[in-house]
């Protein structure tokens, strides 16, 4: 079975993946042999997922990229084929959340987070795609969000996006299957990164988080997920072990879309 999930000879483009989520799936698909190639916004940041990549023993290709403008998204996609070869893996994983009461929020950062989360997937994949058709076939990895599925307090933007990612996920599916391409999505639950570290911290009298608390009590595994808990479903997705798998919504998110709650 191994050599269904052996990315050896292919060309991974992960975005945003300098670090979090976005730098976990990168190794585990580059442990799985893929060669990588990742984008930031910046150069200091781009320079700081190398050095990290590099300590785990990981060469990659950084460039830097706002992938919400075409016309640098198409240059990016031109010169990694030029440098490394046709992309065989494209994961749209970058993207930002404003956490923001919808009443209190302008149309402006609502647009924002729009942009990054949904129109940069569709601008990364409309650049891949031709090449992917002339190649042959590719995979397609849209980093959804429980918020794909559920509605929360403060994050209408957000779940716009990701709930639209979703449908995109599907229409990739529908309109481009016929070329032996497979677009699918994740959809991390909570995950332990440094940026949910401070909902994660031990409160003054040795208590839980109460945020800590709500998402615990909401998930049958009884624990936030680790970054690494997304490389496997990457992997298959990205492998020729999902060929026939197409416009499906991986959720990981140890069971909390599955679960009503305890009773009160």
């Amino acid at each position: 079975m191994n050599h269904q999930f052996d990315l050896t000879g292919k060309v991974a483009l992960v975005t945003g993946a300098s670090y979090g989520i976005g730098f976990a799936i990168a190794s585990a698909l580059a442990e799985a042999g893929a060669t990588i190639v990742f984008n930031d916004i910046k150069q200091e940041l781009v320079d700081k997922g190398v050095a990290a990549y590099a300590e785990q023993g990981v060469t990659v290709h950084g460039y830097v990229c706002d992938v919400t403008n075409e016309d640098a998204v198409n240059e990016l996609v031109s010169k990694v084929e030029a440098e490394v070869g046709v992309i065989d893996v494209l994961v749209n994983n970058a993207g930002i959340i404003k956490r923001i009461p919808m009443v209190e929020m302008s149309a402006k950062d609502f647009r924002q987070v729009i942009d990054v989360d949904l129109n940069a997937p569709f601008i990364v994949s409309k650049a891949v795609i031709p090449s992917m058709i002339k190649k042959g076939g590719g995979k397609i990895i849209n980093i959804c969000s429980m918020m794909s599925e559920l509605g929360r307090e403060t994050v209408s933007a957000y779940a716009a996006a990701k709930g639209g990612l979703k449908m995109l996920t599907k229409n990739i599916a529908s309109e481009y299957g016929q070329y032996n391409i497979q677009c699918n999505g994740i959809g991390p639950g909570y995950i332990a990164t440094p940026q949910t570290a401070p909902l994660r911290e031990v409160q003054p009298d040795g208590s839980k988080h109460p945020f800590d608390q709500f998402i615990l009590a909401k998930t049958p595994a009884n624990r936030w997920g680790e970054a690494s808990d997304l490389g496997g479903p990457a992997v298959f997705l990205a492998s020729a072990a999902s060929d026939f798998v197409n416009g499906h919504i991986l959720y990981v998110d140890g069971g909390i879309l599955a679960y009503i709650g305890k009773q009160p």
